[in-house]
């Protein structure tokens, strides 16, 4: 389905509620047309004045719906186009005049044979916009039950949406949710509530509930209490509303493992209800899989809370072991493994309290620029701020990254101050920044610069952690990092700078 841009925003000549009525109407007429066979089009005046004066005025198209129940009429796209001259008389008169007005196209060949019926779409007494229904005239045959109960269910609604009565914009749905859609199934209630009609899918989705004997006759609401009173389950009093039809809204019946989501339209003539159509939906397969989606995500949760566990025992591990060594630079590495350890132990114990696509990582960055300065120096002051912010990124690409901060914001806190030991603080900040390619693709860039002493003049070779940060940045987040100069207020030479940048890839790209 095609849909407009909105030329509806401030309107001058629409009344409150008139642009959201039409966005309301936009947003569910699908079902309209699958219940008419028939392709609609929303047509409004093209400038502002014709919305008022007959002179000179043209129509525009600002949305578009194709059937599903049968083939499409109108191949072409036409939103946002003019409207054609042979239609125009047409959809002229149903505007000026708020009649329906219908035309033929009886010359053609019968395969190409079209009729078209244009409705004025009218509320408190103005006409808002025109829509009309496209439809093919094929050979002559004779309808079937089902195609026929569909027509005058459409005729049915036709007549509600000219009068501006249905969609009804307040409409409050039940939190069970669901979209059934004609072809799903469909029940069509008397103004008792009793079934009158009922569609093979719609059989077949209540079978699943164990609702064997024919539908036909039988009361909607009766069959609902029948199932609450076979599973035991709670009793839903908003659930009578729309089993007879009486509100508008959304509910969903369980029974025998299986689940059925249902939505009711009633049906009004001269401000009486008289009937009500009731969409149902076998979502039995998808309750199932969002079960196992949420006893999965429950299992993934328990196990990144275990392996932080674990995680914190081993850096408790490494602390005891490094007070028992006698060598400083044994205890030195063994506080570098700690270091690593617990990085990883942070991220994990974030991916324990949510699962999702993207995790939101300023606070956990923001943590472990504070946590990685603090291990790499604890008797001397260092400051650490963070500028930016990383946004939504990749679980995959979370811990990778997390190491990379970890050891370069070690490297720089370690070599920062230098030889000098009157050199009392140091300050490290990380700035981090989003950018998109020509193409739409996401790259993030971070800089790691310190105020400390700067690199070596001379060639200077990586320790183990920064071959650590190199192949995480290559191998893990597709990227490329880099050391150099940092830039004092004046542009003059001062501490150092890394420059990391990568690529945010979805967790398929990993």
């Amino acid at each position: 389905m095609a849909v407009f841009e909105d030329p509806l925003i401030d309107h001058p000549h629409l009344h409150d509620g008139d642009a959201d009525w039409l966005h309301a109407l936009v947003a569910d007429w699908q079902m309209l047309s699958d219940l008419a066979f028939s392709d609609l089009v929303l047509w409004f005046p093209h400038t502002v004045e014709g919305f008022v004066s007959a002179e000179d005025r043209s129509f525009i198209a600002l949305a578009q719906a194709r059937p599903s129940t049968t083939q499409t009429v109108v191949h072409r796209d036409v939103v946002g186009d003019r409207i054609r001259a042979d239609l125009k008389p047409m959809v002229e008169r149903a505007w000026r005049y708020q009649v329906e007005t219908n035309s033929s196209d009886e010359g053609r060949p019968a395969p190409a044979r079209m009729r078209v019926t244009a409705i004025p779409l009218i509320r408190g007494g103005r006409t808002l916009a025109v829509m009309t229904l496209h439809f093919s005239v094929t050979a002559l045959r004779t309808p079937s039950r089902l195609e026929l109960t569909y027509r005058r269910c459409a005729a049915d609604l036709l007549v509600m949406v000219g009068q501006g009565r249905w969609p009804e914009t307040h409409v409050e749905f039940s939190a069970y949710g669901g979209a059934p859609r004609v072809g799903d199934g469909l029940l069509r209630l008397d103004v008792e509530g009793k079934i009158a009609f009922a569609s093979p899918n719609a059989v077949s989705a209540l079978s699943r509930l164990g609702v064997a004997d024919s539908l036909e006759g039988r009361s909607l609401a009766g069959i609902g209490a029948e199932l609450e009173r076979s599973t035991g389950g709670v009793v839903d009093e908003t659930r009578p509303l729309l089993l007879t039809g009486r509100r508008a809204m959304r509910a969903e019946l369980e029974a025998h493992g299986a689940a059925v989501t249902l939505r009711s339209i009633p049906l009004y003539k001269d401000g009486e209800r008289f009937a009500a159509l009731v969409l149902c939906r076998d979502v039995t397969e998808l309750r199932r899989r969002d079960r196992q989606l949420m006893s999965k995500d429950a299992t993934i949760k328990e196990i990144h809370h275990r392996v932080k566990n674990n995680l914190q025992t081993v850096s408790a591990l490494l602390r005891m072991q490094s007070r028992r060594m006698d060598s400083e630079e044994g205890r030195a590495g063994l506080r570098r493994a700690m270091r690593r350890v617990e990085t990883i132990a942070m991220v994990h114990d974030s991916l324990s309290k949510g699962l999702e696509e993207s995790v939101d990582v300023d606070e956990l960055m923001r943590r472990q620029l504070r946590l990685a300065a603090e291990m790499a120096q604890s008797e001397r002051r260092v400051e650490t701020h963070l500028e930016g912010s990383f946004g939504q990124l990749p679980p995959d690409m979370v811990t990778p990254l997390a190491l990379v901060i970890t050891e370069v914001v070690a490297n720089a806190v370690e070599h920062g101050f230098g030889p000098d030991p009157t050199r009392r603080s140091l300050t490290v900040r990380m700035v981090v920044s989003r950018s998109a390619d020509a193409a739409g693709r996401e790259r993030l860039e971070l800089e790691i610069v310190d105020d400390g002493v700067g690199l070596p003049e001379t060639d200077w070779e990586p320790g183990l952690g920064l071959q650590i940060v190199r192949t995480l940045v290559r191998g893990e987040l597709s990227g490329v990092i880099d050391w150099d100069h940092g830039e004092g207020p004046d542009g003059e030479p001062v501490g150092t700078r890394a420059v990391l940048k990568a690529p945010i890839l979805g967790p398929q790209h990993h």
